[in-house]
């Protein structure tokens, strides 16, 4: 009898712990930055949006024809527009991993990514994500991403 209580007392605290961990604030963010990529696959320039605050930041760190380093700033609304007007199925950024950090209302993430244009591969890098707490739930305030055509896994 002891042997079935104390494995029931495992299984509920088991299972309980996967409920927590489903509910976790990591878990929050990571589909906040997942809807990002679902509305570009999907070309749904709404959902794109909503992963969004209305004035977060975009940046890239490009080199310029002399080989220096430099941030290139994106702009949110072009972005959105570009993306929600391509064809569905088009953009697929396929994400290589998450590592998120989260105190209270801040939280960061780093994604490796390889980015497609239909099936043919056109770069990869990796974007460091910002998001904030928000009365909506988890919005990213600031991206910056690197891009190359060498070292990628592929």
């Amino acid at each position: 009898m002891k042997s079935i209580l104390f494995a029931t007392t495992i299984f509920v605290m088991v299972l309980s712990g996967a409920v927590q961990a489903q509910n976790s604030p990591e878990r929050e963010v990571q589909s906040t930055i997942e809807m990002l990529f679902e509305g570009m696959l999907e070309a749904d320039g709404q959902k794109i949006a909503d992963s969004f605050t209305p004035d977060a930041i975009m940046q890239t760190i490009v080199k310029n024809e002399e080989g220096d380093v430099m941030v290139r700033n994106g702009n949110l609304d072009a972005f959105v527009n570009s993306i929600g007007s391509a064809e569905p199925g088009r953009l697929n950024e396929r994400i290589g991993g998450y590592e998120i950090k989260v105190d209270g209302e801040l939280a960061s993430a780093w994604t490796p990514y390889e980015f497609y244009v239909g099936e043919e591969f056109s770069h990869c890098g990796v974007n460091s994500f910002q998001l904030m707490k928000t009365t909506d739930g988890w919005k990213i305030f600031h991206i910056v991403d690197t891009r190359r055509k060498d070292n990628c896994v592929e």
